[in-house]
């Protein structure tokens, strides 16, 4: 998912933040937001480990504090009236890209605990 949060935010910003009509994009979208609605039931149908439960809540507080941060930074340059018109705000594209890089250093954590020297 990182990764995937990154290439987007790489294809916006060459696009000069306007949705790409790639069909890379559309999909890995769609997979981000469905993303989203698997971690939270992951929160209550897998039992993880306390460490590893940090992957599921990082996501899901990403994609609702997302929502919240892009309504507020379109409401302020006015919301278009087609998405073709719509410019994801340059802001919103760095807070995705920084947390992909964080959200992939944390899955790297999680999958490389059980061989560290970290406490149960």
């Amino acid at each position: 998912m990182a990764v995937l949060i990154w290439i987007e935010g790489e294809m916006l910003k060459s696009n000069q933040g306007k949705l790409p009509k790639s069909k890379f994009f559309q999909i890995s979208s769609l997979i981000d937001t469905a993303w989203f609605f698997v971690s939270t039931v992951a929160l209550y149908v897998i039992d993880l480990a306390p460490l590893a439960l940090a992957v599921p809540v990082a996501y899901s507080i990403y994609t609702i504090y997302g929502w919240i941060y892009g309504t507020r930074l379109l409401k302020r340059k006015g919301i278009p009236d087609s998405p073709k018109d719509l410019v994801v705000p340059a802001k919103y594209i760095a807070y995705s890209q920084s947390f992909s890089l964080i959200f992939f250093a944390l899955c790297l954590l999680v999958l490389s605990s059980p061989w560290l020297p970290l406490a149960q």
